[in-house]
């Protein structure tokens, strides 16, 4: 029987990876962001150890742990920002093909809820924002913790961006 994946054992095997991850989505935020890719992995690391089982059954499962705990440091982390600065409502969101560009808060925020409601109706179509928008995977490394083909990656990143446009433009009404 194979030893359990811990996060213990894990984390120091991929720790270059996800902070190469964490880079690539760190790069979108505006200069001077008070995040950095190693606090962002520390943080991820942190929560892994306090809020999951501390078990994974395979790495797949690992890396989709540790985005959607990413995912959670990024909303509270835009959340903060957005209270300090403005209170007030969403912006439309971007999420253009390379999610190129400086996202403000209000769009993680405005993803986010999003996904909520994308994830209740398309369950792997959400995971596939979380995995390429919040933990910056690209189409080929999301393909393959997903156990898809890089077109069925395409065609539900093509699918979650426009239902997400759709369904936010429709709430800010």
């Amino acid at each position: 029987m194979p030893d359990a994946i811990t996060t213990r054992r894990m984390f120091p095997k991929v720790y270059v990876a996800l902070r190469s991850l964490a880079e690539r989505r760190l790069r979108r935020e505006r200069s001077g962001h008070s995040l950095s890719p190693s606090d962002l992995v520390h943080e991820v690391y942190l929560r892994l150890l306090r809020e999951g089982s501390g078990a994974w059954a395979n790495p797949s499962h690992f890396f989709f742990a540790a985005s959607e705990a990413a995912r959670r440091i990024l909303v509270e982390h835009a959340r903060r920002r957005r209270a300090a600065r403005h209170g007030g409502g969403l912006a439309c969101i971007v999420l253009d093909e390379c999610l190129v560009g400086l996202p403000p808060a209000e769009e993680i925020l405005a993803v986010d809820e999003g996904l909520v409601l994308l994830e209740r109706r398309y369950p792997r179509k959400a995971r596939v924002v979380k995995l390429r928008y919040f933990a910056g995977f690209s189409v080929e490394e999301t393909a393959a913790l997903l156990a898809v083909s890089p077109a069925t990656v395409k065609l539900d990143w093509t699918f979650a961006r426009a239902w997400l446009r759709r369904a936010l433009a429709h709430e800010s009404r």
